[in-house]
């Protein structure tokens, strides 16, 4: 892949994880009151968010071969803040994806499916959480080092 191309990609992978952090929190809110139903927000925050780590797992091979040992080297704190922010990433997908099956499953009045409603509330919540740390942690990497 040529520079220019990656580049383009870590921009897009940047502009994405901002825009699903704030994605994934429309859900959260909307689904506060266990009976609201909002699955066509879920659905879009959860296919933003895969899409944002989609366009980080075709960058993390060149990354791993040309950035990470030049961060490492230069700057451990922020390559450490790198590897954090893969986790997370990773963990905020689970938590929109497990959003948006139990928003999908819930939807009656009767307690059980309140409390799957409660889930998805917290799935959401935690996952906009989440994409948010990841995409302050990924800015300040990308200002140290970049494609």
């Amino acid at each position: 892949m040529s520079a220019t191309l990656l580049r383009a990609l870590a921009h897009a992978h940047g502009h994405l994880g901002w825009l699903a952090a704030v994605a994934l929190a429309h859900p959260a809110i909307l689904l506060r009151r266990p009976r609201r139903r909002a699955l066509r927000a879920a659905i879009a925050a959860t296919a933003l968010v895969t899409l944002a780590a989609a366009c980080g797992a075709c960058l993390y091979p060149a990354y791993r071969a040309t950035i990470k040992p030049a961060l490492f080297a230069g700057a451990p704190v922020v390559a450490s803040l790198f590897e954090r922010k893969e986790h997370l990433g990773i963990a905020s997908v689970v938590l929109s994806w497990s959003g948006l099956l139990l928003h999908g499953f819930s939807g009656g009045a009767d307690a059980e499916e309140r409390h799957l409603s409660r889930a998805a509330f917290l799935s959401f919540a935690w996952a906009a959480a989440l994409a948010l740390a990841v995409a302050v942690m990924g800015t300040i990497v990308a200002v140290t080092r970049t494609f």
